[in-house]
């Protein structure tokens, strides 16, 4: 595909939206609309085989969501994924990692996104205070045994992508 224009149609602080015209391998017109976003960090906090998780309003899903810490700057912030990982890590839940490995990245939703995310693995964690945004009021934080994970992923109590993708992740990195 080949892209022939493109406009920017929304932006906020955190995204935006434009709609590219493009030509097709067979000559044909056509059209995507592409939500850019900054790369994103994902951390997966183990403890004592187990997760820290955050839950937390999801707007577009009009439902409370279990999740591993997740974002992005909400800015044109320029610092590495490990820093924004141990950022959201200590804003999320107040947990500082002593080690913290990125294991892999993945792309966010291909179809509608340009945003990926890396993955990190947080270990030889302290507690301490979080520092939530207030986009994040009514977010909570709790440890859950693996098992416990996974049975959540099972049954739908689990339902993001990302952290269901960081989890098989995290269990091929093993």
């Amino acid at each position: 595909m080949i892209q022939i224009a493109t406009r920017e149609v929304y932006r906020n602080r955190w995204m935006s939206v434009r709609e590219d015209d493009i030509r097709h391998p067979d000559g044909s017109p056509g059209i995507y609309g592409v939500v850019d976003k900054p790369t994103a960090a994902l951390i997966i906090p183990v403890q004592d085989d187990g997760f820290h998780l955050v839950e937390q309003y999801r707007y577009a899903l009009s439902r409370r969501s279990w999740e591993f810490p997740q974002g992005t700057w909400p800015d044109d912030r320029q610092t590495t994924t490990e820093e924004l990982a141990r950022a959201e890590l200590a804003q999320e839940t107040g947990l500082r990692a002593g080690r913290i490995e990125r294991i892999g990245s993945l792309a966010i939703a291909p179809g509608l996104t340009s945003q990926n995310c890396d993955i990190f693995l947080a270990t030889g964690l302290t507690p301490g205070e979080p520092d939530r945004d207030p986009e994040e009021q009514g977010m909570r934080q709790e440890w859950f045994p693996r098992a416990e994970v996974e049975r959540m992923m099972r049954t739908g109590e689990i339902v993001d992508g990302p952290t269901m993708a960081a989890y098989t992740r995290y269990l091929l990195h093993g």
